[in-house]
């Protein structure tokens, strides 16, 4: 299986595009992300990656009846600020396909155990954002002092995928680090899905050859550098 998706990051209520999660560095702002998920779906995309960067960065749940809306309308794998078991909770019985989780994973690896056990180990996906080799967590502005090959382990046996993500690279549009990516895929037995740096279709098909089971496409189709049809060619599977 490889599935492409594109990602819908939600700020103030809008469709953006960050440079490394930075706030301030925005590339890409459009008003209605509704528009955008059905532009998506259009084209093809099976699953949409939603983040709520509001949750991520300040905690703030400013953004959910979108994202409701959004899984409403396809498949959808959601993280950004999901920081308590009970906020899991919620967005599993809400009909969200899948749930993303970070910095609660990490401080509460328990949890992840009981929602898998819960609500099935496909619906629980565990990011892994890796900032110079470490697990950074709280909207990628706190450093942990694990690695994320290292870290990984923690959950194999209570997730099927793992999300990926390469903070130094995210956003830049500047092509993927590859040996980073591939060092970190076979470091695990579990489905790897990439994000970060992608840029160009090569990194699309990088990647796929690399064994992951997914890509995040942000920036670079957002800003015309990748068509999703011409991604969406590569899929397997789904």
């Amino acid at each position: 299986m490889f599935i492409v998706m594109p990602a819908i990051d939600l700020k103030d209520r809008k469709c953006v595009q960050l440079v490394q999660g930075d706030p301030r560095r925005k590339i890409v702002e459009i008003n209605d992300p509704i528009y955008v998920a059905k532009l998506w779906i259009k084209a093809g995309a099976k699953r949409l990656h939603v983040v709520d960067l509001d949750g991520a960065i300040e905690g703030k749940r400013i953004n959910q009846d979108i994202v409701e809306k959004i899984a409403g309308l396809a498949e959808i794998e959601f993280g950004g600020g999901i920081r308590r078991y009970e906020d899991a909770e919620y967005f599993l019985n809400k009909g969200i396909h899948k749930i993303i989780l970070g910095t609660l994973a990490l401080e509460m690896p328990e949890a992840v155990r009981k929602l898998s056990k819960e609500y099935g180990s496909e619906r629980i996906i565990v990011a892994l954002d890796s900032k110079k080799g470490y697990v950074v967590v709280k909207g990628w502005k706190e450093k942990t002092n694990i690695r994320a090959e290292k870290a990984v382990k923690i959950f194999e046996k209570f997730v099927d995928e793992v999300l990926f993500t390469n903070v130094d690279v995210e956003g830049k549009m500047s092509g993927i680090d590859i040996k980073t990516i591939e060092n970190f895929i076979k470091s695990t037995s579990i489905g790897v899905i990439v994000s970060g740096g992608v840029s160009s279709i090569k990194d699309i098909e990088t990647i796929k050859n690399l064994g992951a089971r997914g890509v995040v496409i942000g920036s670079a189709l957002y800003k015309g550098k990748i068509d999703l049809k011409d991604a969406l060619k590569l899929q397997e599977g789904v």
